[in-house]
């Protein structure tokens, strides 16, 4: 198989590793697939790269449950001996929970997952009502504007966000549950939402629970 064999693997972030930047997570991941002593492939050209690639990154100090990326082999081994081998070279926060083999057909991750699953756990005991009013009320506006790096952007919600967020409590924390449509020119960010809908700033512990495929209108996770 000239193109070699195509594993894609799912990973946590979480825990202080929650804090690596996307290009940290990235090296991590490669000096774990030397360290498992894998046969990965490498791209041509004068500065030859270990071929591998990720799905959309996660901001610093966001956990993820689900992430994903591909890493091609030169020969095949079975994926349940590759995510072995992985997750005895890898940090528990950043462990393999899943591996599988996608055909070369596949979209690259970066391309196919458009729509990620949050979860945000608030303090400051925010009366569940009361934010999912906010963010109701919020909806209806239709657009938010979000400064960024010194640039105003506006994101059309009813695009942005294809369900309405989910609000409960559990204990003193409240907890909202939603999922934001990804596109080429990036997504809306949660806790930019939910600051927008209470109109002052939060502090929430923010984790993508997951990462999924949008097939016309079914959602199903890339593995």
């Amino acid at each position: 198989m000239a193109e070699g064999f195509r594993l894609r693997v799912c990973h946590r972030k979480s825990g202080r590793l929650r804090f690596l930047s996307h290009l940290e997570v990235v090296r991590a991941c490669e000096r774990a697939a030397r360290r498992a002593a894998l046969p990965y492939a490498v791209s041509r050209g004068f500065t030859p790269r270990m071929r591998m690639s990720f799905g959309p990154a996660l901001p610093v100090g966001t956990a993820g449950e689900r992430e994903y990326y591909d890493l091609t082999l030169t020969r095949y081994l079975p994926a349940a001996e590759v995510c072995a081998s992985l997750t005895a070279v890898t940090a528990e926060d950043l462990a393999p929970l899943q591996c599988g083999y996608v055909t070369a057909r596949e979209p690259s991750l970066a391309a196919a997952l458009t729509i990620a699953m949050y979860e945000l756990s608030l303090e400051g005991g925010i009366p569940p009502e009361e934010l999912q009013g906010s963010l109701h009320g919020l909806m209806g506006d239709g657009t938010i504007s979000v400064e960024h790096k010194g640039k105003q952007k506006v994101y059309d919600l009813a695009e942005a966000l294809p369900k309405e967020p989910e609000v409960t409590s559990a204990g003193d924390r409240t907890l909202v549950r939603l999922a934001v449509k990804m596109g080429e020119h990036g997504s809306l960010r949660p806790e930019v939402l939910i600051r927008s809908a209470l109109g002052r700033d939060i502090r929430a512990v923010v984790t993508r629970t997951d990462l999924l495929i949008d097939d016309e209108g079914v959602w199903r996770r890339p593995l």
